[in-house]
């Protein structure tokens, strides 16, 4: 799980750094890498050196948390790094996509919509695994997520996350009852599961996972231990994937 060569990390961080970025990106996010904060004060009057500045330091920010990263990941063996997480894609993938999310995140759903997009298009050569990072600042995101994971113990993690997903203005208790029994699910064990001990031990592994990750807002991606902040076009996504495989394919 660790980058082969730390140019190629680099090099995707200076395109990332570089993508047009229209959207706002993430709940409870620190600002994308490049990207000033809220509190910025005066810029420097040359900005060419006020440029260099804020690369500079965008660089230096990325780098130590690619290095928690790392630390983190580089142990981990791909059974571990997936535990009970929904996947989608190739479980031999060379290409693995954590994406860190919250179902009433409302950029989170806009990130869903890419992210069908790019796996079907890359079904064969990423394996695309869901990780739950419930915020505190939404009320219904901890129940939510609960009542994916039991939807996934009857195999329709997918189904019902697009559900949730298509109507975060109406995520309460009869709404995920209603999407249970709408989608076919067995309601009396989906109730049975979404409230058991198992279900939130599952979320906290992914929470912990995040914090270890050093992961505080949604959505966030990981891709093969490249830290990608939400907001990050579609088209950097498929770069850093055939970045990733024309790397392995050297000897």
């Amino acid at each position: 799980m660790t980058f082969k060569r730390s140019v190629l990390a680099l090099a995707l961080f200076l395109t990332l750094l570089g993508c047009s970025n229209s959207r706002a990106g993430n709940d409870a996010q620190q600002p994308a890498a490049g990207q000033p904060s809220d509190d910025a004060t005066e810029a420097p009057a040359d900005t060419a050196e006020a440029d260099e500045a804020a690369t500079e330091k965008a660089r230096a920010e990325w780098e130590a948390q690619m290095a928690q990263i790392q630390s983190v990941l580089a142990p981990m063996n791909r059974a571990e790094l997936i535990g009970e997480s929904a996947t989608k894609g190739s479980l031999d993938a060379e290409v693995v996509l954590l994406k860190f999310s919250d179902f009433e995140c409302p950029y989170c759903a806009v990130a869903s919509a890419d992210m069908k997009t790019f796996t079907e298009n890359h079904s064969d050569d990423v394996l695309y695994v869901y990780k739950q990072l419930p915020l505190s600042i939404h009320d219904e995101a901890l129940p939510a997520a609960k009542a994916a994971w039991a939807a996934g113990e009857q195999d329709q993690f997918w189904l019902y996350h697009d559900g949730l997903f298509a109507y975060q203005d109406q995520l309460d208790e009869d709404y995920y009852v209603a999407l249970a029994a709408q989608i076919g699910l067995d309601v009396e064990k989906f109730n049975r599961d979404r409230n058991s001990p198992e279900a939130e031990a599952a979320i906290n592994q992914d929470i912990e996972l995040a914090q270890a990750l050093g992961i505080r807002g949604t959505p966030t991606f990981v891709m093969n231990g490249l830290l990608i902040p939400g907001g990050a076009p579609l088209e950097f996504f498929d770069e850093a994937v055939s970045r990733f495989k024309a790397d392995a394919a050297k000897p």
